[in-house]
């Protein structure tokens, strides 16, 4: 017997709601069924989504209104990060499913209370960290997948570096700008290093604002690095660099820089997604087979040293699996109906906000601060 879609109301139609989650709420109707929307300041009757979309439905002003709505049992939170907790809080304590954006909270223990309380009342909480299904990051996953015995592998990794970078000089009319390079793009650099490679032994973290066009407090560059001691999770010292910078005139932009003991993996440009649901006509083009794919212009290069430890081999390695942010909806939908097991834990976006916390502290303490054991 086919389970009934999950009646879903998504708070917030900003880039995140309209990019992020609307879409693929809509692309998969056997699943969801978009009950409402938190918009609370709608300019036409039908709002954003009946604008962008032509869909219509539910459109709530406030959060109160959402949680005594019976028919919603899954909350999705697309909202400025200060206000990920309370209306996440509201949504479980209301007994509905909740998928945060991240950074799911500010604090280890906003996050903590609300793991709590999903715990208590048997309710899935999960954590939006989309970027684990980035076409790129999927390649990169493969490659280092690779058995040593293969003439492409990286041996053990000495130096694993990871960008979001760019070229802004200005604000944008956007929340994000107060929010911080860390907390906005930091938290996926973080989430894709932390599911690769565990927990560091300790971090240290340069953290600045450059172009001096926000509040001093806000950061618009960072630099954190991972250190990994030997054993964990390879047999020498490891260091895990990321980095974001806002002043970076480079086209495109450096993605990956992998070094190890065999060879090292250099890959430019960013996953596709966000540009073509940016700009997709119809929700159905994300089923289209066009979807996700990287043009093979941006695709990974692979350099090995030979045996004679001078002769180099450079080999292109292909994103030849598209970008698949669908796959999170999907598994979100089989928690709920089908008690599947979470591919992004909470307890893993909750240590993504503890290394950020401890990221701040290292950068204005300038040191290095170990790193508690579990």
């Amino acid at each position: 017997m086919a389970l009934s879609p999950i009646k879903t109301c998504v708070l917030g139609v900003g880039l995140a709601g309209l990019t992020f989650h609307v879409p693929f709420v809509l692309a998969l109707p056997e699943l969801f069924t978009l009950t409402a929307v938190l918009e609370r300041n709608p300019q036409t009757p039908g709002g954003k989504v009946q604008q962008r979309f032509g869909v219509t439905t539910k459109i709530y002003r406030t959060i109160e209104e959402v949680v005594n709505d019976p028919e919603i049992e899954l909350v999705i939170v697309g909202t400025p990060n200060d206000t990920h907790y309370p209306l996440a809080k509201a949504a479980l304590e209301a007994g509905k499913h909740v998928l945060v954006d991240k950074p799911v909270t500010e604090t280890v223990r906003e996050a903590n209370e609300l793991a709590a309380i999903a715990k208590t009342k048997g309710l899935v909480l999960y954590g939006y960290q989309n970027r684990r299904w980035d076409s790129d990051h999927l390649a990169l996953k493969r490659l280092l997948s690779l058995p040593s015995s293969s003439p492409l592998s990286l041996g053990n990794l000495l130096e694993f570096e990871s960008h979001y970078d760019r070229y802004r000089t200005g604000i944008r009319s956007s929340w994000k700008d107060n929010a911080g390079a860390v907390y906005d793009l930091g938290s996926h650099l973080l989430d894709q290093a932390l599911k690769l490679f565990g927990r560091p032994a300790r971090i240290t973290a340069f953290i600045q604002n450059i172009r001096g066009v926000t509040k001093p407090t806000v950061d618009d560059i960072f630099t954190i690095y991972l250190h990994y001691d030997p054993g964990t999770p390879f047999s020498n010292q490891f260091t895990v660099l990321l980095r974001s910078h806002i002043l970076s005139v480079k086209s495109p932009q450096l993605r990956y820089a992998v070094r190890g003991t065999k060879g090292m993996f250099t890959k430019y440009g960013l996953d596709t997604q966000e540009d073509q649901l940016k700009a997709m006509p119809s929700v159905s083009d994300i089923l289209e087979p066009s979807y996700g794919w990287e043009p093979e212009s941006i695709y990974g290069t692979v350099e090995n040293i030979a045996d004679d430890g001078v002769t180099i081999t450079k080999t292109t390695w292909p994103s030849d699996a598209p970008g698949q942010y669908i796959g999170l909806f999907k598994n979100l939908a089989g928690a709920i109906r089908n008690n599947e097991e979470l591919e992004v834990k909470w307890a893993e976006t909750t240590q993504v906000i503890e290394m950020i916390e401890l990221a701040y502290k290292s950068s204005a303490a300038g040191r290095t601060l170990e790193v508690s054991k579990l």
